[in-house]
Protein backbone atom coordinates (compact mmCIF):
# COMPACT_ATOMS: atom_id res chain seq x y z
CA UNK A 1 0.00 0.00 0.00
CA UNK A 2 2.78 2.40 0.91
CA UNK A 3 4.59 1.71 -2.35
CA UNK A 4 1.42 2.35 -4.36
CA UNK A 5 0.90 5.67 -2.60
CA UNK A 6 4.53 6.62 -3.31
CA UNK A 7 4.09 5.83 -7.01
CA UNK A 8 0.89 7.86 -7.17
CA UNK A 9 2.52 10.87 -5.51
CA UNK A 10 5.60 10.63 -7.74
CA UNK A 11 3.45 10.32 -10.85
CA UNK A 12 1.45 13.40 -9.90
CA UNK A 13 4.61 15.38 -9.20
CA UNK A 14 6.09 14.29 -12.53
CA UNK A 15 2.96 15.41 -14.37
CA UNK A 16 3.02 18.76 -12.59
CA UNK A 17 6.66 19.27 -13.63
CA UNK A 18 6.29 17.97 -17.20
CA UNK A 19 3.06 19.80 -18.05
CA UNK A 20 4.65 23.26 -18.57
CA UNK A 21 7.51 21.64 -20.48
CA UNK A 22 5.08 19.84 -22.77
CA UNK A 23 3.13 23.04 -23.29
CA UNK A 24 6.34 24.87 -24.21
CA UNK A 25 7.33 22.19 -26.73
CA UNK A 26 3.90 22.13 -28.37
CA UNK A 27 3.98 25.92 -28.59
CA UNK A 28 7.32 25.71 -30.40
CA UNK A 29 5.81 23.27 -32.92
CA UNK A 30 2.54 25.15 -33.38
CA UNK A 31 1.81 26.82 -36.73
CA UNK A 32 -0.26 29.43 -34.87
CA UNK A 33 1.56 32.66 -33.94
CA UNK A 34 0.13 32.55 -30.42
CA UNK A 35 1.52 29.06 -29.86
CA UNK A 36 -1.91 27.44 -29.63
CA UNK A 37 -1.52 23.65 -29.19
CA UNK A 38 -2.38 21.56 -32.25
CA UNK A 39 -2.42 17.90 -33.18
CA UNK A 40 0.74 15.95 -33.96
CA UNK A 41 -0.11 15.91 -37.66
CA UNK A 42 -0.13 19.71 -37.72
CA UNK A 43 3.26 20.21 -36.05
CA UNK A 44 5.38 22.78 -37.89
CA UNK A 45 9.05 21.85 -37.59
CA UNK A 46 10.02 24.81 -39.77
CA UNK A 47 9.72 27.03 -36.69
CA UNK A 48 13.13 25.82 -35.54
CA UNK A 49 14.73 26.54 -38.92
CA UNK A 50 13.19 30.01 -38.96
CA UNK A 51 14.37 30.77 -35.43
CA UNK A 52 17.86 29.45 -36.18
CA UNK A 53 18.19 31.57 -39.31
CA UNK A 54 16.61 34.82 -38.12
CA UNK A 55 18.36 34.83 -34.72
CA UNK A 56 21.79 34.04 -36.17
CA UNK A 57 22.21 31.12 -33.80
CA UNK A 58 24.92 29.46 -35.89
CA UNK A 59 27.51 32.05 -34.86
CA UNK A 60 26.09 32.72 -31.39
CA UNK A 61 25.95 29.04 -30.45
CA UNK A 62 29.55 28.56 -31.58
CA UNK A 63 30.68 31.51 -29.43
CA UNK A 64 28.78 30.19 -26.40
CA UNK A 65 30.22 26.70 -26.90
CA UNK A 66 33.80 28.03 -27.09
CA UNK A 67 33.31 30.06 -23.92
CA UNK A 68 31.59 27.22 -22.04
CA UNK A 69 34.17 24.57 -22.98
CA UNK A 70 37.12 26.79 -22.05
CA UNK A 71 35.51 27.82 -18.76
CA UNK A 72 34.60 24.24 -17.82
CA UNK A 73 38.10 22.96 -18.61
CA UNK A 74 39.79 25.76 -16.67
CA UNK A 75 37.43 25.63 -13.72
CA UNK A 76 37.64 21.86 -13.32
CA UNK A 77 41.43 21.90 -13.50
CA UNK A 78 41.80 24.73 -10.98
CA UNK A 79 39.11 23.26 -8.72
CA UNK A 80 40.86 19.87 -8.73
CA UNK A 81 44.18 21.40 -7.77
CA UNK A 82 42.71 23.80 -5.20
CA UNK A 83 40.33 21.28 -3.67
CA UNK A 84 43.08 18.68 -3.46
CA UNK A 85 45.42 21.15 -1.79
CA UNK A 86 42.86 22.22 0.80
CA UNK A 87 41.16 18.86 1.27
CA UNK A 88 44.02 16.35 1.20
CA UNK A 89 47.42 18.01 1.39
CA UNK A 90 46.50 20.53 4.07
CA UNK A 91 48.48 23.50 2.74
CA UNK A 92 50.08 25.91 5.16
CA UNK A 93 47.67 28.66 6.17
CA UNK A 94 44.61 26.89 4.78
CA UNK A 95 42.46 28.19 7.65
CA UNK A 96 43.12 31.70 6.37
CA UNK A 97 43.41 31.05 2.64
CA UNK A 98 40.27 28.95 2.28
CA UNK A 99 37.90 31.60 3.72
CA UNK A 100 39.53 34.12 1.38
CA UNK A 101 38.75 31.83 -1.56
CA UNK A 102 35.17 31.52 -0.33
CA UNK A 103 34.80 35.30 -0.45
CA UNK A 104 34.56 34.90 -4.21
CA UNK A 105 31.23 33.12 -3.69
CA UNK A 106 29.86 35.91 -1.54
CA UNK A 107 30.58 38.91 -3.76
CA UNK A 108 27.60 39.94 -5.88
CA UNK A 109 28.36 40.38 -9.55
CA UNK A 110 26.12 43.43 -9.73
CA UNK A 111 28.28 45.13 -7.08
CA UNK A 112 31.51 44.83 -9.09
CA UNK A 113 30.29 44.90 -12.69
CA UNK A 114 31.00 48.62 -13.26
CA UNK A 115 34.61 48.74 -11.97
CA UNK A 116 35.20 45.36 -13.61
CA UNK A 117 34.09 46.72 -16.95
CA UNK A 118 36.34 49.78 -16.78
CA UNK A 119 39.30 47.68 -15.65
CA UNK A 120 38.86 45.23 -18.51
CA UNK A 121 38.37 48.07 -20.97
CA UNK A 122 41.70 49.53 -19.85
CA UNK A 123 43.33 46.15 -20.42
CA UNK A 124 41.68 45.80 -23.83
CA UNK A 125 39.69 42.71 -22.79
CA UNK A 126 36.16 43.93 -23.46
CA UNK A 127 34.38 42.29 -26.39
CA UNK A 128 36.95 39.49 -26.40
CA UNK A 129 36.46 35.82 -25.63
CA UNK A 130 39.55 35.60 -23.36
CA UNK A 131 38.14 38.45 -21.28
CA UNK A 132 34.73 36.87 -20.69
CA UNK A 133 36.36 33.48 -20.05
CA UNK A 134 38.61 35.05 -17.42
CA UNK A 135 35.62 36.63 -15.66
CA UNK A 136 33.71 33.35 -15.62
CA UNK A 137 36.73 31.58 -14.17
CA UNK A 138 37.10 34.20 -11.46
CA UNK A 139 33.43 33.87 -10.53
CA UNK A 140 33.27 30.07 -10.74
CA UNK A 141 36.56 28.76 -9.35
CA UNK A 142 35.73 29.57 -5.68
CA UNK A 143 32.68 27.32 -5.81
CA UNK A 144 34.67 24.66 -7.66
CA UNK A 145 37.38 24.64 -4.99
CA UNK A 146 34.76 24.48 -2.25
CA UNK A 147 32.95 21.62 -4.02
CA UNK A 148 36.05 19.52 -4.70
CA UNK A 149 37.45 20.13 -1.22
CA UNK A 150 34.29 18.65 0.27
CA UNK A 151 34.49 15.70 -2.12
CA UNK A 152 38.15 15.00 -1.35
CA UNK A 153 37.66 15.29 2.40
CA UNK A 154 34.93 12.63 2.19
CA UNK A 155 37.45 10.11 0.82
CA UNK A 156 39.15 7.70 3.25
CA UNK A 157 42.31 9.26 4.61
CA UNK A 158 43.92 5.84 5.09
CA UNK A 159 44.11 5.31 1.33
CA UNK A 160 46.27 8.42 0.90
CA UNK A 161 48.45 7.49 3.86
CA UNK A 162 49.07 4.05 2.37
CA UNK A 163 49.93 5.52 -1.03
CA UNK A 164 52.27 8.02 0.58
CA UNK A 165 54.04 5.23 2.44
CA UNK A 166 54.48 3.41 -0.89
CA UNK A 167 56.29 6.45 -2.28
CA UNK A 168 53.54 8.07 -4.33
CA UNK A 169 53.89 11.81 -4.72
CA UNK A 170 51.07 14.37 -4.42
CA UNK A 171 50.42 14.61 -8.16
CA UNK A 172 50.50 10.84 -8.56
CA UNK A 173 47.95 10.44 -5.78
CA UNK A 174 45.75 13.10 -7.36
CA UNK A 175 45.90 11.50 -10.80
CA UNK A 176 45.65 7.84 -9.78
CA UNK A 177 43.55 7.96 -6.61
CA UNK A 178 41.80 11.18 -5.68
CA UNK A 179 40.42 12.15 -9.10
CA UNK A 180 39.06 8.66 -9.98
CA UNK A 181 37.49 8.26 -6.54
CA UNK A 182 35.86 11.69 -6.76
CA UNK A 183 34.65 11.19 -10.34
CA UNK A 184 30.91 11.70 -9.57
CA UNK A 185 31.69 15.06 -7.96
CA UNK A 186 33.81 16.02 -10.97
CA UNK A 187 30.99 15.15 -13.38
CA UNK A 188 28.59 17.22 -11.31
CA UNK A 189 30.98 20.17 -11.34
CA UNK A 190 31.32 19.87 -15.13
CA UNK A 191 27.55 19.93 -15.57
CA UNK A 192 26.99 22.84 -13.17
CA UNK A 193 29.85 24.88 -14.64
CA UNK A 194 28.63 24.34 -18.20
CA UNK A 195 25.04 25.18 -17.26
CA UNK A 196 25.95 28.39 -15.43
CA UNK A 197 28.29 29.55 -18.18
CA UNK A 198 25.93 28.66 -21.04
CA UNK A 199 22.94 30.34 -19.39
CA UNK A 200 24.81 33.56 -18.59
CA UNK A 201 23.13 36.64 -19.98
CA UNK A 202 24.24 39.57 -17.85
CA UNK A 203 28.01 39.29 -18.36
CA UNK A 204 27.65 38.55 -22.06
CA UNK A 205 25.33 41.52 -22.54
CA UNK A 206 27.79 43.90 -20.85
CA UNK A 207 31.12 42.63 -22.17
CA UNK A 208 30.31 41.21 -25.62
CA UNK A 209 28.57 42.61 -28.67
CA UNK A 210 28.46 42.28 -32.42
CA UNK A 211 29.81 38.98 -33.75
CA UNK A 212 30.84 37.90 -30.26
CA UNK A 213 27.33 37.84 -28.80
CA UNK A 214 26.37 34.60 -27.10
CA UNK A 215 23.33 32.40 -27.66
CA UNK A 216 21.42 33.87 -24.70
CA UNK A 217 21.95 37.43 -25.93
CA UNK A 218 21.00 36.42 -29.48
CA UNK A 219 17.84 34.86 -28.05
CA UNK A 220 17.04 38.09 -26.22
CA UNK A 221 17.44 40.11 -29.42
CA UNK A 222 15.37 37.57 -31.33
CA UNK A 223 12.54 37.70 -28.78
CA UNK A 224 12.53 41.48 -29.01
CA UNK A 225 11.87 41.22 -32.75
CA UNK A 226 9.25 38.46 -32.55
CA UNK A 227 7.53 39.38 -29.29
CA UNK A 228 4.09 38.57 -30.72
CA UNK A 229 5.09 35.23 -32.28
CA UNK A 230 5.06 32.88 -29.32
CA UNK A 231 5.76 29.81 -31.44
CA UNK A 232 9.02 31.22 -32.82
CA UNK A 233 10.14 32.47 -29.40
CA UNK A 234 9.49 29.03 -27.91
CA UNK A 235 11.44 27.39 -30.74
CA UNK A 236 14.37 29.73 -30.13
CA UNK A 237 14.27 29.00 -26.41
CA UNK A 238 14.40 25.25 -27.04
CA UNK A 239 17.37 25.67 -29.38
CA UNK A 240 19.36 27.56 -26.74
CA UNK A 241 18.39 25.12 -23.99
CA UNK A 242 19.20 22.01 -26.04
CA UNK A 243 22.94 21.69 -25.16
CA UNK A 244 22.25 21.85 -21.42
CA UNK A 245 19.41 19.35 -21.71
CA UNK A 246 21.53 16.93 -23.72
CA UNK A 247 24.41 17.19 -21.27
CA UNK A 248 22.11 16.67 -18.30
CA UNK A 249 20.50 13.58 -19.85
CA UNK A 250 23.95 12.14 -20.65
CA UNK A 251 25.28 12.72 -17.11
CA UNK A 252 22.02 12.29 -15.18
CA UNK A 253 23.08 9.32 -13.06
CA UNK A 254 26.54 10.73 -12.40
CA UNK A 255 25.00 14.10 -11.52
CA UNK A 256 22.76 12.51 -8.89
CA UNK A 257 25.67 10.48 -7.50
CA UNK A 258 27.80 13.61 -7.33
CA UNK A 259 25.09 15.56 -5.51
CA UNK A 260 24.77 12.78 -2.96
CA UNK A 261 28.54 12.59 -2.57
CA UNK A 262 28.67 16.34 -1.99
CA UNK A 263 26.17 15.94 0.82
CA UNK A 264 28.50 13.70 2.82
CA UNK A 265 29.92 15.44 5.83
CA UNK A 266 33.53 16.47 5.70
Amino acid sequence: MERAVNYVVLTLMALIVLFPIGTFVTSALSPDRSGKPVGIADFQWDNFATAWRDAGFSRAMAVSMIIAVCVVAGQVLLALLGGYAFGVLGVVGDRVLFPIVLLGMMISLEAIIVPLYYQFRTLGLTNTLPGIILIHLGMGVPFGVFWMRAAFRALPRSAFESAEMDGAGPLRMLRSMAAPMARPAIYTLILLSFMWTWNDYFLSLVFLHGENQTATVALGVFQGKYVTQINLMAAGGLIVAAPVLVLYVAFQRKFISGMLAGAIKE
